[in-house]
């Protein structure tokens, strides 16, 4: 039985679902930033998916990284499955902007997580179900 791993459960917030990934909005308000995490146990990387849930990951991928470059007018959409200190396979999304505090370079440790505040993190997460409001996509309540 799938279970998200808890570090992802206590950094990010549900937005919704996809056909395969649970769609994560990571607490960082220094960045827009989403994590699909596909809902199959026991999967550390993406070869370990079958060749369905691959090709799925992809569009799931694709389809977020195309909607968050619209929306927030990114100048690079940074997409990446890392997992050196969460396992459980996750690919993060995120729009960078040459104006975003750590511009060029790699978001991690450049500088403090800033958190949302409460009615910021509402209206992102509202924003965000509008974004990827389709046929396919099932918003968190």
């Amino acid at each position: 039985m799938f279970e998200l791993d808890y570090r992802l459960e206590s950094d990010c917030r549900e937005i919704g679902r996809l056909v395969l990934c649970r769609v994560l909005l990571m607490k960082d308000a220094n960045y827009p930033w989403v994590i699909l995490v596909p809902q199959r146990e026991g999967v550390e990387e993406i070869y370990q998916l079958d060749a369905l849930d691959q090709e799925q990951l992809i569009w799931e991928s694709s389809f977020v990284s195309k909607k968050m470059s619209q929306h927030f007018k990114a100048d690079k959409m940074n997409v990446a499955a890392l997992g050196n200190v969460v396992s459980q396979l996750h690919i993060h999304h995120v729009a960078r902007k040459q104006t975003d505090p750590a511009w060029p370079s790699p978001i991690w440790g450049k500088v403090p997580v800033q958190g949302y505040l409460k009615e910021q993190l509402e209206q992102r997460v509202a924003a965000l179900q509008q974004v990827f409001a389709t046929s396919c996509f099932v918003p968190a309540d």
